[in-house]
């Protein structure tokens, strides 16, 4: 069965299903964290900009620097970004790092040396490899805009910690499942790894946490 991007109610009610009947585990999660909802951002350029200017960055402090950086003429655009200078878009709020990772982007669109319209069409390394082939984006971003962005089913962000303490939690798991120890245990969820990381991100809320799913 080709399952298609993750980016309606009735896909996510869809993937949870046969994800429920694929681990009888996550029933008892599902108990816990109650119904939740894709929190989508539009894919391409601007999207993953945001992701990127969301990097280590609490939710409202995320928020108030996009507000300014997306008011920039030519922002959301590759080519007018790149005709944006460091001064204007630091002073929006980017650190030097963000500016060039998202320069980087630009060019590499401008360029067609990146084509974000299709990478929700491809498996999940090499959506994430591609990403993580320009400068500056590491695999917690890359899986992040596939999930959120591109609408991608399968991606499961190993290295978040909330997802980490989220499954260690559920399973008793001590210590907590870490990196390649965490992608172990996500694969038994494939083809549907990126509804199990919205259902244990609404379980780590639901056990009274605060931190939630990014965007």
């Amino acid at each position: 069965m080709t399952w298609g991007k993750l980016d309606s109610a009735d896909a996510l009610a869809r993937h949870l299903r046969a994800l429920l009947k694929r681990d009888a585990r996550l029933k008892a999660v599902y108990k816990t964290a109650g119904p939740f909802e894709i929190r989508k951002t539009d894919p391409g350029f601007a999207g993953l900009a945001k992701v990127i200017c969301g990097q280590q960055l609490s939710v409202a402090s995320a928020r108030a620097i996009w507000s300014r950086f997306e008011t920039l003429e030519g922002a959301l655009d590759p080519e007018g970004y790149l005709r944006l200078s460091e001064e204007a878009v630091r002073a929006a709020g980017f650190s030097i790092g963000k500016f060039r990772t998202v320069r980087a982007v630009a060019e590499a669109v401008a360029e067609g040396r990146l084509d974000l319209g299709t990478l929700e069409l491809l498996p999940r390394d090499e959506a994430v490899g591609t990403l993580c082939n320009i400068k500056g984006i590491g695999p917690w971003t890359a899986e992040i805009y596939l999930m959120f962005c591109a609408g991608h089913p399968d991606i499961f962000p190993a290295g978040d910690l909330a997802l980490q303490k989220a499954v260690g939690h559920a399973f008793a798991l001590d210590p907590r499942p870490a990196g390649k120890a965490l992608e172990a245990i996500a694969e038994a969820w494939a083809p549907h790894r990126a509804t199990a990381a919205l259902l244990f991100w609404r379980y780590y809320a639901a056990l009274g946490l605060t931190w939630g799913a990014p965007l």
